[in-house]
């Protein structure tokens, strides 16, 4: 989620380029930095932290007139966040710089090529590489050395370059991360999405995967990645800067549920390779010999980290063991130098897992973190990090960092299946599935009006009861967690099959029952605890899967997910769960991003 801005024209300054980056501040960020063309010379700025650091850096140049700038704000994911690391990255003779989002998943390969080359990397980023490609293409035109350049590119990226010798060009590109360019009267621009350029232009195109963009004063050309010109509409955007910071959306809640689909495509990138999973992170680690995994998380992490154990126990002889982290620290676990501890954590710094992390290491145990957060403490006291790289997370209730989870947690257990010899027909049927879960997400989404819908007829009641089997169960657990950090209403989660032992007593005509109900393996299970349900009087809203229309007669409301496998089912189910707690507590009109209690890092014990 980092972010980019730049401008080609003769009327702007320095001081333009950094108050426009300041519009992405929301994005998240550890740090920033602008390279400008100024009097055929490639200037560059950068700090680590925020971008008032950078203005204060810059404040004797911010009158400065330039021709063309590229700024950036780094969430980062190779290399720690220090001044070397922060984007713009330059090449060897200093006239080329380059911002960048996304992952390049092959540039180890490239940086070794590069080196053999005579070429001397300054960072530790998988971003420098462009800046030395582009070097090494260029031949005096440098739209022809970027195209030449990404072609050589794996992975996903959104790319602005200048070049000093070209003071009035900045060429673009986009495949899997955002870009968007915008049109004026004699000056043309870029950034990461619209909120930086509605001040100048209400006028753009938003690239598509594979498109170049090639900007010179207000002339803007697409092209595809084969070179061939291309027509891309321009659409004109009345919006105020204000509102456009949410992309459009009321809330970032909603906003970073709608980001499902890239925050899969992010947490998937570079870690499946002809036809497998393999994680490059966990190269250190021989998974053949794991006797256990303990994992540690709270709140949402733990949910995922019960998918988790499902999902490796269905699949794999190794006994995953789940704890809540605020529990595991003053107990005396059976960890040792054989078990493996999983610590699940969004920010990388919540108290209660760290503090299970340093018991565990006490004890002998390897230690793998799973977080969301580059430079964090709990990468820096965790043997091997997994990042999620699904960007910064402004709502305090996990959304897409859940899915970054869930997806994360699905491709360790699959690399788990695979390196313990379990791997068949049926886990490359998952792996197929998993690849194709952005496009399910898309299709789940589109119904959030729908879910709305269903939201207004239950936005007065007090009390929800959401159960579910097997992987159900753990929908039904976050999907009751939602419900109650952002709409403060009680909630229970419950496996179906307890219902008789105690909780079926609470049920009547004012306490609805939200049943996580998909046509798999426990279906039939399920559908006769909804039947139990129904003869208490509880109102039924039942999560099921599309073409199953006998839940319509089993429920009052019924909202629907493509089949996909039954092990992914949490998964797919993420958006409606979180979209129904989003929608009950808009209509209540409590503002979801900020919960009434609640931190986003939970720091103290």
């Amino acid at each position: 989620m980092c972010g980019i801005v730049g401008v080609v024209g003769d009327d702007f300054k320095v001081s333009d380029v950094v108050e426009s980056l300041k519009r992405l501040e929301y994005r998240g960020y550890d740090s920033a930095g602008i390279a400008y063309v100024k009097d055929g010379k490639i200037k560059v700025f950068k700090s680590v932290g925020r971008i008032d650091v950078l203005k204060e850096n810059l404040r004797d140049r911010l009158e400065d007139e330039i021709s063309a700038g590229i700024a950036h704000t780094r969430w980062a994911t190779h290399g720690a966040p220090n001044d070397t690391n922060a984007h713009p990255h330059t090449d060897c003779t200093g006239k080329i710089a380059v911002v960048h989002n996304g992952i390049i998943e092959n540039f180890r390969e490239l940086k070794a090529l590069l080196e053999g080359l005579g070429h001397k990397f300054r960072s530790d980023t998988d971003t420098e590489v462009i800046a030395h490609i582009i070097e090494e293409e260029y031949t005096g035109d440098v739209f022809e050395a970027v195209m030449k350049a990404i072609r050589k590119l794996d992975g996903a990226y959104a790319i602005g370059v200048v070049h000093s010798d070209h003071p009035d060009v900045i060429v673009a590109a986009r495949k899997g991360s955002p870009l968007v360019v915008g049109i004026g009267d004699g000056f043309s621009l870029i950034a990461s999405d619209i909120t930086p350029m509605l001040r100048y232009t209400k006028n753009f195109i938003f690239l598509e995967d594979g498109d170049v963009a090639l900007l010179e004063d207000g002339n803007v050309r697409i092209f595809r990645i084969d070179g061939k010109a291309i027509d891309r509409e321009v659409r004109r955007i009345d919006l105020s800067e204000s509102v456009a910071e949410k992309g459009g959306y009321k809330h970032f809640m909603l906003k970073e549920i709608m980001e499902g689909p890239q925050t899969l495509v992010s947490a998937m990138t570079g870690r499946i390779k002809e036809g497998f999973v393999r994680i490059p992170e966990l190269d250190e680690i021989d998974l053949s010999n794991i006797s256990r995994i303990n994992v540690v998380a709270c709140g949402t992490s733990y949910h995922a980290a019960m998918f988790f154990k499902y999902f490796v126990e269905q699949h794999t002889d190794v006994d995953v063991s789940v704890e809540v982290a605020s529990e595991f620290r003053y107990r005396r676990p059976h960890v040792d130098d054989k078990t493996l501890t999983l610590a699940i954590s969004q920010s990388g710094e919540t108290a209660d897992t760290l503090e299970s992390v340093r018991l565990a290491k006490r004890l002998g145990s390897n230690i793998v973190a799973i977080t969301n957060v580059v430079g964090s403490t709990i990468t820096r006291e965790a043997d091997i990090s997994i990042m999620m790289n699904s960007g910064p997370e402004i709502g305090v209730a996990a959304t897409k960092t859940y899915v970054a989870q869930l997806t994360v947690l699905a491709l360790l257990g699959l690399q788990l299946i695979k390196d313990r010899g379990f791997w068949s027909g049926r886990h490359k049927r998952i792996l197929d599935n998993l690849i194709r879960m952005p496009e399910l997400f898309e299709n789940v989404l589109s119904f959030s009006n729908d879910i709305r819908s269903v939201a207004k007829k239950y936005v007065n009641f007090g009390h929800f009861m959401y159960i579910g089997r097997g992987y159900g169960y753990i929908t039904a657990m976050e999907g009751a967690l939602k419900l109650k950090e952002i709409s403060y209403i009680h909630a229970e989660a419950y496996p179906a099959g307890e219902l008789k032992h105690g909780p079926i007593a609470l049920l009547d005509e004012n306490f609805p029952v939200f049943a996580i109900s998909p046509s798999d393996s426990l279906y039939l299970k399920t559908k006769s605890n909804m039947i139990e349900c129904k003869a208490r009087n509880a109102r039924i809203i039942s999560v099921g899967t599309f073409g199953n229309d006998e839940l319509s007669d089993l429920s009052d409301d019924v909202l629907s997910v493509p089949r996909v496998a039954d092990e992914l089912y949490p998964l797919v189910m993420a958006p409606i769960i979180q979209l129904f707690a989003y929608h009950m507590a808009d209509l209540k009109g409590y503002d979801p991003d900020k919960p009434r209690n609640l931190a986003k890092s939970v720091t103290v014990e």
